[in-house]
């Protein structure tokens, strides 16, 4: 299991680090299914734009948002968990005096929304007598009255708890059955109803889904007290029921035999695998540290992106306006100008906030720009970043990527990562016929453990499930295997990547962030991709 993952599961009873959108009053199932009025909404939001432009203000945003989630946790034949959550409320942020202000609240009446527009107001002015440089917002276009929804073909929330119980306790059932010791699965489910309205001109209604459903099995050497995990290969992903109902299958078998998935999801099926591949990690030897040639598959490979491509080029870490979780980053804005090599000519990294099925494809951001497809990295070169309305001009742009997100009406927005992925490769080329021409190497699977410095240039990955590649043809597996890399020199240790028909999405459903922290869900897509030369070391340790 992840860093991120382990906190944000394990603190949802506690302090909710990086699950802010689990925080709300506890509903029945059958309460998620309901809206917020259209005409409610509408009337809430001109009230609050009519306050703050009387108070002064020279813009101000509104989010009215009724944010869902459901999570059902289940271990072996126990149901341990399940939880449903909604919040709803109303966000305000003004601009007074060249100056932020915000404020929120859950009074949602003609007269609460006005006094949170005046407060947000009036906070505004206070932080103005300490703002050295206005804030400058870079124009977008009145879009009138629009609407955007995630295209789900079943709504989650609609499924019984019923159902839900039995598909991951007959998957558990199914692990056991093949040698699992023990087996936790859990599915996530998120539902934001967001309502924007600005003083640009714009009032932008949309429904926002995503879905999750993660697992960890081990096996267990009674012998010996070793035990052994692997985690599930699902992606979480931007879509409805449909993703694990078994109405489609989408799914791929790599030349070691290992089955991924992509737009829809055997968790039963990954649930057997998992149980079978967990006791041959028992058997398996320990890597012989050294260098080898790396098979990433993108199950593995989404992760290194997010960490050494999708943080380091946030501006607000370029700038060093942000430094939490990891710090800020090397890829100053020096290295743009002098388009600085960030790895080969195979590698074209773009961020893309339409993508269908991604986690982070929405219609239009937390500040009302339209979503877009950029590149930041092309062939190699340095081009872009990922900018809100109020940095654009600091790159000479004059519009924003559409990169800002709140995790709820309570929270400010500010900026957060697109769904950032290495572009598929132009020439055929399938994953077989990567591995074919390696002659020491190893085929990854699955994201692991993970470090990184504080400016993403040192890191270290882990994985789930590993291969030896011999003379181009995969052998066993192999354990305690982790590399470490510096950030170009991996990205330019890039010598191919395989065509888009094995293009998959990754991603984070819990991305931490910001203080106070907000979580935002995040993908990243990639074909199977070699990286030469790199790095591995040998994880095991001696307990005594």
């Amino acid at each position: 299991m992840q860093r991120r993952d382990f906190i944000a599961l394990t603190g949802l009873a506690t302090s909710g680090l990086l699950v802010p959108s689990f925080f709300g009053r506890a509903i029945a199932a059958e309460e998620l299914t309901s809206v917020l009025d259209p005409a409610l909404k509408k009337r809430l939001a001109d009230d609050a734009l009519t306050a703050a432009k009387d108070a002064g203000a020279t813009y101000c945003d509104v989010r009215i948002g009724r944010y869902l989630s459901q999570a059902v946790m289940t271990r072996e034949d126990k149901v341990q968990n399940v939880m449903n959550r909604e919040s709803t409320g109303v966000g305000i942020r003004v601009i007074v005096n060249g100056a932020w202000g915000f404020a929120a609240t859950s009074d949602l009446s003609q007269t609460g929304v006005v006094a949170a527009a005046k407060q947000a107001a009036a906070i505004a002015r206070a932080n103005s007598k300490y703002q050295s440089v206005p804030v400058q917002l870079a124009k977008v276009p009145a879009f009138g009255e629009v609407s955007w929804k995630t295209p789900i073909r079943k709504n989650a929330m609609e499924v019984p708890i019923k159902d839900k119980v039995e598909l991951l306790l007959g998957v558990n059932a199914a692990a056991m059955e093949a040698g699992a010791s023990f087996i936790n699965s859990t599915l996530f489910a998120v539902n934001e109803q967001k309502y924007f309205a600005s003083t640009d001109g714009s009032w932008i209604d949309q429904d926002v889904h995503r879905i999750w459903a993660p697992m960890n099995v081990t096996a267990i050497d009674k012998a010996s007290g070793k035990f052994r995990t692997r985690a599930g290969l699902s992606a979480p992903m931007g879509l409805g029921w449909e993703y694990l109902d078994g109405s489609a299958a989408d799914k791929t078998v790599l030349p070691n035999g290992v089955t991924v998935y992509g737009n829809s999801y055997d968790m039963r099926e990954d649930a057997v695998a998992a149980a079978k591949q967990a006791q041959e990690k028992l058997k398996a030897p320990s890597i012989k540290p050294g260098k080898y040639d790396l098979v990433l598959d993108p199950s593995h490979t989404w992760l290194t992106i997010h960490e050494s491509v999708g943080h380091p080029l946030e501006l607000d870490r370029v700038l060093g306006y942000e430094a939490n979780f990891a710090g800020t980053s090397f890829a100053t804005l020096d290295k743009r100008r002098e388009h600085f090599q960030y790895g080969s000519d195979k590698v074209n990294l773009f961020a893309d906030k339409t993508q269908p099925g991604s986690l982070g494809a929405v219609g239009y951001d937390d500040e009302g720009v339209k979503c877009k497809r950029w590149d930041l990295i092309r062939e190699g070169k340095l081009v872009d970043y990922q900018t809100i309305r109020d940095q654009a001009h600091i790159l000479g742009k004059t519009e924003s990527d559409g990169c800002c997100y709140a995790d709820s009406w309570s929270s400010v927005q500010f900026q957060r990562m697109a769904n950032v992925s290495l572009a598929p490769g132009k020439e055929k080329l399938a994953p077989a016929d990567i591995v074919k021409d390696v002659e020491n190497g190893i085929y990854i699977v699955g994201s692991g453990s993970f470090s990184i410095d504080q400016q993403r240039y040192n890191a270290q990955f882990g994985g789930q499930v590993f291969f030896e590649i011999k003379d181009g043809k995969i052998a066993a597996q192999v354990e305690d295997v982790a590399y470490q890399i510096r950030t170009p020199e991996f990205w330019n240790a890039c010598v191919a990547v395989a065509d888009e028909s094995d293009y998959r999405l990754g991603g984070s459903f819990f991305d931490g962030k910001g203080q106070p922290s907000q979580s935002s869900a995040v993908s990243h897509g990639s074909s199977t991709a070699r990286f030469n030369g790199i790095n591995v070391i040998n994880t095991a340790r001696s307990l005594g």
